[in-house]
């Protein structure tokens, strides 16, 4: 990357109004038009959204863009319809057994309509928010249960769909499922009325995570490149033993599936900015708050430090760093990305979820992190304009040129192309309001934007 040291978030004041301007009647037209009885809304094919049946991970996307576009315009139409089709439709992901992704349905609905009414925007009843915390609380702890046990210091992981064996990269920001729950005082409750903390259970998932699933160049990594992330590991579900690395959308497991990589940034930080708030105590059974930090904080600077050095000038990255058509490109992360190109296609959903990562990591490093800042608003700028924001009604997305399963084919290639382009994804739109809000507050001096709460 190049990174725009002077860009100020002031700069990017009138963008953002022109983005939420785009955005509202397209995500009032999706409201319209879907009919849910499909599933939800996942990618678009020819610009029009449609449904994938793997998982239903992405219908609190499609809530909480609503209910984020009456965050950042006042809007009430939207608070409306977020609040009610969170309501009508989301109560399913709270009590689902079978994913990993608690953390991106349920917070980005229910955590997101009680945040609001805990900063006042809202008018909420007590038994309203009574309800929204009973759902984030089931959501903490079903995701919780999801647990597989290693056979080093007595940890485990929140294992993904794939089943027991498996440990998701991406479940990394799911865990803030987890430190809401906790913060509302509640635990997972086992066997025997034995009960689980799920601070604990975020604590021992991190550690895990960043044992296995991020590269440092050093030690049992000497042979890899510091930052570097793979999307999966695989673990013995008998003896609780590491086994080796894997992938489900990324092209090897020894190259790094971007979005992968940008789950890592964000989550990890995320969480950073979490335990900042919380009290010493119940981290000392893992050595204390400071030296949980540190693990954490390796994790979030390699990885954001492997993003920054390994993207395309303008910020926006190709799907996977090791993609093979890429030795046909010669010269490609010297020049912005290319999106119409014959061999690999770039990916913006990844990065409109790396840039949130790294201005809240430059955000906790204060000046120590004015690297990763202005990374952060340098993403930003490039994704807010076209060729990335959709400007045309006719397209449902918002943010263009994003990709979701390149292994099995899912995305939509135009004709006369041979790589995917053009389309957009429910979490590349949802990570793009997120994102949008998260700098109108840091231009306009908002509350911070935070999942936990602060005080």
């Amino acid at each position: 990357m190049i990174i725009d040291n002077k860009l100020l978030p002031s700069t990017l004041s009138d963008t953002l109004n022109r983005f939420f301007g785009i955005a509202g009647p397209k995500i009032s037209r999706l409201n319209k038009t879907w009919d849910p009885a499909k599933g939800s809304p996942v990618f678009t094919q020819k610009g029009r959204y449609s449904s994938r049946g793997w998982t239903e991970w992405t219908q609190g996307f499609q809530f909480g863009c609503q209910i984020l576009q009456f965050d950042a315009t006042n809007d009430e139409s939207f608070l409306k319809i977020g609040r009610e089709n969170t309501i009508r439709y989301m109560a399913p992901h709270v009590s689902h057994i079978g994913v990993h992704d608690h953390g991106f349905n349920n917070v980005s609905t229910y955590g997101n309509l009680r945040r609001l009414a805990r900063e006042g925007r809202t008018s909420e009843t007590a038994d309203a928010l009574h309800f929204y915390e009973m759902a984030l609380k089931a959501s903490g702890a079903v995701q919780a249960a999801r647990w597989t046990t290693t056979n080093e210091d007595n940890l485990g992981f929140i294992h993904s769909f794939n089943g027991p064996h498996s440990l998701f990269s991406d479940t990394i920001r799911s865990c803030r499922a987890l430190v809401l729950a906790h913060q509302l005082g509640h635990c997972l409750m086992a066997e025997n009325d034995r009960k689980i903390s799920l601070l604990a259970r975020t604590i021992e998932h991190g550690i895990t995570t960043a044992r296995y699933n991020v590269y440092y160049g050093e030690g049992r990594d000497a042979y890899d490149v510091r930052g570097r992330v793979v999307h999966e590991s695989i673990f013995n579900t008998k003896d609780g033993r590491y086994r080796c690395p894997s992938t489900q959308q990324g092209y090897s497991p020894f190259t790094t599936w971007t979005r992968g990589l940008a789950w890592v940034v964000l989550g990890y930080t995320e969480l950073l900015e979490a335990f900042a708030a919380m009290p010493e105590a119940p981290f000392n059974p893992y050595g204390g708050k400071e030296e949980i930090q540190a693990i954490f904080l390796m994790a979030a600077t390699a990885t954001a430090d492997f993003y920054i050095e390994n993207t395309p000038t303008d910020g926006i990255p190709y799907w996977d760093t090791g993609a093979p058509g890429l030795a046909q490109m010669p010269g490609y992360l010297d020049r912005p990305a290319q999106i119409d190109n014959p061999y690999e296609p770039v990916d913006s959903s990844a990065a409109v979820i790396t840039a949130q990562g790294l201005l809240r990591l430059g955000h906790l490093l204060g000046a120590k992190g004015k690297r990763f800042t202005q990374a952060g608003l340098t993403i930003a700028r490039t994704l807010f304009s076209e060729p990335y924001l959709s400007t045309s009604y006719q397209h449902d997305g918002i943010l263009l040129h994003a990709v979701y399963h390149r292994p099995n084919g899912w995305d939509y290639i135009p004709r006369g192309k041979k790589v995917p382009q053009g389309e957009s994804c429910m979490w590349g739109d949802f990570h793009a309001m997120e994102l949008a809000v998260y700098l109108m507050r840091v231009i306009n001096g908002g509350p911070y934007l935070a999942f936990y709460d602060r005080k």
